[in-house]
């Protein structure tokens, strides 16, 4: 029997009754649009992060979709972001008109490099969106520190990866002005369907976002901005609340097999293999247990023929994406380069020690 990718299934068992009593509780009141248990999840994920308010929307695409609308970005305008990461990042830039300005990566945490970021810094500069990808916050502070001192440029953080991680002993999603996140299903903390939240201490751009959410109303049918419908139903919150108790578990178990992972292929085949490094001053949680390998199709293929299913995230860097191609300024070697190595193995809270080292073992196997 394969290994699955992700084990949504065992989280499910798990939690099943909390999960199934949330979900007869909004069948019942019947409130399926911002009904009691929105608001719920919004305190209750408002004071995991630190941030004072917390906004959940349709999507984590959506969730930076509002943000850049509740900044104002428009036609004309420019957001620094990176090229290695989701399409979803840069799509809701040009979606607004506005043009993404892609910064290379440092190689071995594969999250935007801030040392080229003021570079790319222009008077059409309007934001600066990094990614925290595979579950490790980027540079934050560091990058704050740059945006500040041209002119105190908007920084949000697109953390639909890194829910639960920490840098610096402060949460994901609360290292910015904006902090992003997704509940798609395979994410650190998955609805069952979409969802995304917006984290903000700040109450202008929250009060924003809320309005954005609800197609730009203050009150019933006052309609005072542009907005979208993008609000994220109860049921799903209901999800997210039913499985928020085994959460910090959950985390546990991802920094933990995140660990296992490093030490096993280390013991095993570590010549032949690269880690994304996480920095001293954070934690991961391990969204994706991603590692850098030469001849990824033959190994992908191997591994697939011993029932190790695996990944790419993401085999084509958005600057050399077709409609963001003319998009960019400058060359992004490192991108490319990772790009073309990187490889996902199976994580999840529930994955078994011994089915770990099954993978590592066919890993082995397949580098020779």
């Amino acid at each position: 029997m394969s290994i699955p990718f992700i084990d949504l299934k065992s989280q499910y068992l798990a939690l099943k009754p909390q999960i199934q009593e949330r979900i007869e509780r909004v069948l019942e009141h019947g409130q399926y649009i911002m009904g009691p248990e929105v608001s719920e999840l919004e305190g209750r994920l408002a004071h995991y992060t630190g941030a004072n308010h917390c906004i959940t929307v349709a999507s984590g695409t959506e969730a930076l979709l509002i943000s850049l609308m509740a900044l104002g970005i428009g036609v004309g305008d420019e957001v620094i972001t990176t090229p290695f990461t989701f399409v979803a990042t840069a799509e809701v830039i040009a979606l607004l008109g506005a043009r993404p300005i892609f910064v290379d990566i440092r190689p071995d945490t594969c999250n935007i490099n801030p040392d080229k970021i003021a570079e790319a810094i222009t008077p059409r500069t309007k934001a600066i969106m990094p990614v925290s990808l595979y579950g490790q916050p980027a540079d934050m502070d560091e990058i704050n520190s740059i945006a500040e001192r041209h002119g105190n440029v908007p920084v949000i953080e697109d953390g639909a990866q890194s829910f639960g991680a920490t840098y610096k002993n402060r949460k994901s999603c609360n290292l910015s002005l904006i902090g992003c996140t997704s509940f798609f299903p395979s994410k650190p903390l998955g609805c069952y369907g979409d969802g995304g939240a917006i984290f903000t201490s700040d109450d202008s751009v929250a009060a924003l976002c809320r309005e954005i959410r609800v197609h730009g109303q203050r009150e019933r049918y006052v309609h005072e901005r542009i907005g979208v419908g993008g609000r994220m139903d109860t049921i799903q919150c209901a999800v997210v609340l039913g499985k928020l108790d085994r959460f910090d578990w959950e985390i546990q178990q991802r920094v933990r097999l995140g660990q296992l992972y490093v030490e096993t292929i280390h013991e095993r085949c570590s010549n032949k293999i690269e880690f994304i490094k996480v920095a001293a001053d954070r934690q991961s949680v391990w969204a994706q247990f991603t590692v850098k390998v030469e001849n990824r199709e033959l190994i992908q293929s191997r591994l697939k023929e011993a029932g190790i299913p695996t990944a790419v995230h993401y085999p084509k860097p958005l600057h050399l994406q077709q409609p963001y191609t003319q998009k960019s300024r400058r060359g992004l070697p490192e991108s490319e380069r990772v790009a073309a190595r990187v490889l996902s193995l199976p994580m999840s809270p529930d994955l078994k020690d011994s089915d770990l080292i099954k993978i590592v073992d066919e890993l082995s196997r397949a580098v020779i």
